[in-house]
């Protein structure tokens, strides 16, 4: 009887502690569930506002519309074929990866609008000015 006894106060015991716990754990759940909502937008605040500010940016007026440019796979390679570059070579004239003009070439993915622009570069380019525009490109290590 005496040991039933004992073992009852200690687990009334054991339970107004631990609610004490319960409680503060709770409340820390709530806290870090509050900070991780507010890291959440903090981190969204910079890519909305570049998004508004790259809305707002004016275009420059002697740039050509990236909206007529037009592109097809068979082009992009019929232009490097035409200026013998490879797709390394390729990229490094137009600023951008040898990935991409593999992907570009085969029709896998979309150029954005400056690489739009860069590509209607490369259709009136020609070997001398292409291979001059590599050749400084080329010498770095």
């Amino acid at each position: 009887m005496l040991k039933s006894e004992i073992s009852r106060v200690a687990r009334k015991e054991v339970r107004g502690e631990t609610l004490g716990l319960r409680k503060a754990m709770g409340v820390y759940r709530a806290e870090i569930a509050a900070l991780k909502r507010r890291t959440r937008a903090l981190e969204q605040e910079p890519r909305r506002l570049s998004k508004a500010n790259a809305k707002a940016a004016p275009v420059v007026a002697n740039q050509v519309s990236s909206k007529t440019l037009r592109l097809s796979a068979k082009s992009l390679a019929s232009q490097r074929q035409r200026l013998a570059l490879s797709a390394h070579d390729c990229g490094l004239v137009m600023g951008v990866s040898e990935q991409s003009i593999y992907n570009w070439g085969s029709g896998k993915a979309r150029p954005r609008a400056e690489h739009l622009l860069a590509i209607a570069a490369l259709r009136t380019m020609g070997k001398k000015e292409a291979a001059a525009r590599l050749a400084p490109m080329q010498e770095v290590p």
